[in-house]
């Protein structure tokens, strides 16, 4: 099933970019003021909660809403179980059907060349286990697109709308998520909203 987008469809290095969950070039501070130094999420933070979830969804599947900021892994029963994300930034939104098609531990991140044009202080290779690798400890890579499932090097961004695309949790909650996920896995992204209250 093809990815929808709610801007023109982007190809090459434009997609490729959409991916670059965080750069330099992208400014933490308006993010880092809404938290107290003591709340700030940490590498260590959690946010996996088990959760009523009615929606008829085949158990097994994940389902990704934006608007409420969670990504939801079906179980069956009526329950789910909910993590927090990051969500795309309003030029970086999309919705679609995919899967699940590659799964990597600690993998590295090689930014584009118009990212490294855009911001020269990027560097051109972060390797797997770097503590400022962007992808954080494990990245679940969806259909043929460039977007991934994956942790992060700085968990006060999620909950916020600050990815280019990708899907981005807490490195604690994506460890999690990762041994529960086969390749070929379901994977449903949306706008619609589920939370409750």
């Amino acid at each position: 099933m093809r990815i929808v987008f709610c801007r023109a469809a982007l190809t090459g290095a434009a997609l490729l970019a959409l991916c670059a969950s965080s750069t330099p070039a992208f400014s933490y501070a308006g993010i880092l003021s809404i938290f107290e130094p003591q709340q700030r999420p940490t590498q260590a933070s959690s946010g996996a909660r088990l959760v009523s979830f009615t929606p008829q969804v085949e158990p097994g599947t994940i389902l990704v809403s934006f608007t409420d900021r969670k990504l939801y892994y079906v179980l069956p029963n009526a329950r789910a179980i909910s993590y927090p994300i990051g969500a795309p930034m309003a030029e970086a939104r999309w919705q679609g059907v995919l899967k699940v098609t590659a799964k990597k531990v600690n993998p590295g991140w090689t930014p584009t060349a118009d990212m490294r044009r855009e911001n020269p202080s990027l560097p051109s290779y972060v390797p797997g286990g770097h503590p400022r690798n962007p992808l954080g400890p494990r990245a679940m890579y969806l259909g043929s697109s460039l977007y991934r499932i994956h942790g992060t090097d700085a968990p006060w961004t999620v909950g916020q709308e600050v990815s280019h695309g990708c899907i981005r949790m807490y490195n604690r909650d994506v460890i999690d998520l990762y041994q529960r996920v086969p390749i070929g896995t379901k994977v449903v992204v949306t706008w619609q909203r589920f939370a409750q209250g």
